[in-house]
């Protein structure tokens, strides 16, 4: 790595270190860390979210997957951003009102149990624990990507470079707690815009403009510039489904608990899906530019820093093609500039897991330490508890991305399905449904839950291909109502329900 390209990366980590270090004074209580005192703006709330949404998967997952199967794969990116948008227009504000109405709830099992008056905390403790479990794995895949990324950047022996990833990202996140990863997603965010509206056009120009890279992608695989061919319907509801996420995850909907003011989300609206829809975009001609550019250009400069080429049929290819975005930071501009886009995808990396991390960590102190063993525990024992908690939660998370061989993309698809399919339906249920009890809530969540552990664990084939958050999302739907038509809520939950609803329409 040239010596202006590593300057410049340090001098982004160590910004993202001060930011930290800042937001470590501003932070006081328990509030303070998990949800930045409900103080976000429109657009921190919003690229904050974007940023902690999309990850390291924006940037390697999505064009590495475009790089190796063309555009089939962008079924996936209409899925997503469509389900941001919807996330946006309908669970944002109500959220967001609706937390704060139901005892000042500040995380989504507290949320839940507050919601349904659950004096036994048992639908909160469900929830931690799915929130744990699926965060793990999510949090490994940011491993995995910024692991990739030091292994490729710097030369360094992948184990070592995964410890140092690890040791970067709980720094700033013990410090500063939410308003240092909400303002480190906003900047992150930012730069990671700019980066992938700048790299395929500067790629495409080197070409020698859209026409001839149309030319050599066509010429190397047709079949890449075609959506439709060669995808059965059961890859495409797949691809599709991810929107179904957005609902359930965690870590974008508190963003929508944290704003300053409901009157804010439009904005917030606006400014989250013109970013996403132009990132994903960014993205997709990334990987679709990068088959045509490995293929018709020198890029012998690759093997310094240990990217791997290799001949396939007569058609050169990145031996992971999860590093096309890597390759191109190094191939195509100055040291300097090089630099700034190694940050990027560092940023996108950064980004999600400093928001997982938080939310594991909210969960076991707020959610278990307080809920079951101390209930009058202070806000300063409380922050102290969420902080050992995301040492020990990054510390697995490192030891199950220790394998080199593991896929951003997989590692990503595994939690967001359980994330969605355990908390997307209950959510959308607690927020625009008088009816559903807290036995139809917590049967939603468990069965939401184990449908995507066993569909995705143990069953393969046929239908069994489809991605699990479908089957998940579809039969938490109906275990939730079933169960919730069969019983009655807790005193007060309806009550509490109309009183939202008529704070939403003052």
């Amino acid at each position: 790595m040239e010596l202006e390209t590593l300057i410049t990366f340090i001098v982004y980590l160590i910004g993202m270190l001060v930011i930290g270090i800042i937001m470590y004074r501003m932070t006081n209580d328990l509030s303070d860390y998990v949800l930045g005192g409900r103080k976000l703006g429109p657009g921190v709330a919003a690229l904050s979210a974007g940023a902690s949404d999309m990850s390291g998967w924006l940037l390697l997952g999505l064009p590495g997957a475009i790089y190796a199967s063309g555009l089939a794969e962008a079924w996936m990116a209409i899925g997503l951003s469509t389900g941001a948008y919807l996330n946006w227009q309908f669970v944002a504000k109500r959220l967001r009102v609706y937390t704060e109405v139901a005892n000042n709830s500040i995380t989504i099992p507290d949320f839940l149990e507050n919601r349904f008056k659950d004096r036994s905390h048992f639908l909160r403790v469900i929830s931690a624990l799915v929130i744990l479990l699926f965060f793990t794995f999510y949090t490994s895949s940011g491993m995995v990507a910024g692991a990739k990324l030091f292994e490729a950047s710097f030369g360094l022996p992948y184990q070592s470079a995964l410890w140092i990833v690890t040791i970067v990202i709980v720094s700033y996140t013990l410090l500063g707690g939410f308003l240092a990863v909400a303002w480190t997603d906003f900047l992150q965010g930012i730069l990671m815009f700019i980066t992938l509206f700048a790299v395929p056009i500067v790629a495409v120009n080197q070409i020698g403009g859209w026409d001839a890279t149309v030319q050599a992608v066509g010429e190397i695989s047709p079949t890449h510039l075609n959506m439709i061919e060669g995808v059965g319907i059961i890859a495409i509801i797949s691809s599709i489904a991810w929107g179904l996420g957005y609902f359930g995850q965690p870590h974008i909907i508190v963003r929508f608990m944290a704003m300053r003011s409901p009157k804010d989300v439009p904005k917030a609206r606006f400014i989250g899906t013109t970013w996403m829809i132009i990132g994903l975009y960014g993205a997709i001609f990334t990987g679709l530019v990068g088959l045509a550019y490995i293929n018709t250009q020198d890029v012998s400069i690759l093997s310094e820093y240990g990217i791997s080429v290799v001949t396939e049929n007569g058609v050169q290819t990145l031996a992971d093609t999860e590093k096309i975005f890597i390759a191109f930071s190094q191939l195509l501009f100055h040291p300097v500039i090089s630099g700034i886009l190694l940050a990027a995808i560092l940023a996108a990396i950064m980004s999600t897991i400093d928001s997982q991390l938080l939310v594991s960590s909210s969960a076991v102190a707020e959610d278990f330490y307080k809920a079951i063993f101390r209930r009058h525990a202070t806000d300063k024992e409380l922050v102290w508890i969420g902080r050992v908690a995301t040492l020990v939660i990054a510390l697995i998370a490192t030891i199950i991305a220790i394998n080199p061989e593991s896929s951003v993309l997989d590692l990503v698809s595994y939690a967001w399905a359980g994330f969605g399919a355990a908390f997307g339906p209950t959510i959308l249920l607690a927020l625009f449904w008088r009816g559903i009890t807290r036995n139809g809530a917590l049967a939603g969540i468990v069965v939401g839950a184990v449908t995507v552990i066993i569909w995705g664990d143990f069953l393969s084939g046929g239908i069994f291909e489809l991605y699990e958050i479908a089957p998940g999302f579809l039969l938490n739907l109906i275990a939730a109502v079933v169960v919730s038509i069969s019983g009655k809520s807790s005193d007060g939950v309806e009550e509490e329900f109309d009183k939202t609803v008529a704070e939403l329409h003052k």
